[in-house]
């Protein structure tokens, strides 16, 4: 992780050094955000178990992103402009699977985080309703770092009149070779720029592809997106 940290900011400095020698006529502009993911993870099977009961609810992860941007002008209204950023992605999962016979029962709880980190490259096309204000639209593609799945698993179990109560820890590095490395999505957003450097943003990105290997369903990334972004001029 320590790494990755580097490299960003080394890449940032990259950009900064590159706008800097960019002459002042330039319309490329290069630039540096950060902010917020609300993540989880969609499925597409109807889960079924052949005995005792089973819920499980998917709720949003807190995750973050931070990276680098070039804006660049294509018309008097549109702009490209790719970034490159760290984006922590995955889901929170709610789940309770319960199994009763006529002395016997038990009930499991867990709760755990599937924490995925990427390095992204979106690339988005920029349309500028004000010279302040933009939408937004385009591909996102990722790369899959690693991860970790972290949780609670607390289960009840009745015996007769007896009942029993256990709770387990778990963490675990996320088991690479069940997920794709490559993923891909599609944003949409917009953004706001309170002064020709500051601005906050807004992306709402939808996951296209499977990022899990052979299966009968699929599961795809999607993130709400909010932060703040800094242009240098």
């Amino acid at each position: 992780m320590k790494k990755l940290f580097i490299g960003v900011a080394f890449a940032g400095s990259l950009f900064i050094n590159a706008q800097e020698k960019t002459k002042s006529s330039s319309p490329i502009t290069f630039g540096v955000k950060a902010g917020l993911n609300a993540s989880t993870i969609s499925r597409s099977d109807d889960r079924y178990y052949e005995s005792g009961d089973h819920n499980d609810e998917d709720k949003l992860k807190v995750g973050f992103q931070a990276g680098v941007f070039v804006n660049i002008p294509v018309a008097e209204k549109f702009s490209i402009q790719p970034e490159l950023l760290f984006s922590q992605l995955g889901s929170k999962v709610e789940e309770t699977y319960s199994y009763y016979s006529s002395n016997y029962g038990f009930k499991s709880n867990f709760e755990y985080k599937a924490n995925l980190n990427y390095l992204t490259l979106p690339v988005m096309v920029q349309y500028n309703i004000l010279p302040q204000l933009y939408v937004e639209a385009g591909p996102e593609f990722g790369y899959l770092l690693g991860g970790k799945i972290k949780g609670d698993d607390t289960r009840t179990t009745i015996k007769g009149n007896s009942t029993t109560i256990s709770k387990e820890s778990y963490s675990e590095d996320l088991p690479m070779d069940l997920y794709r490395r490559f993923n891909f999505g599609i944003g949409i957003g917009a953004g706001y720029y309170f002064t020709q450097n500051f601005g906050v943003t807004a992306r709402f990105t939808a996951g296209i592809s499977n990022i899990m290997k052979e299966t009968d369903y699929k599961m795809r990334n999607n993130a709400f997106q909010v932060g703040v972004a800094y242009k240098f001029k």
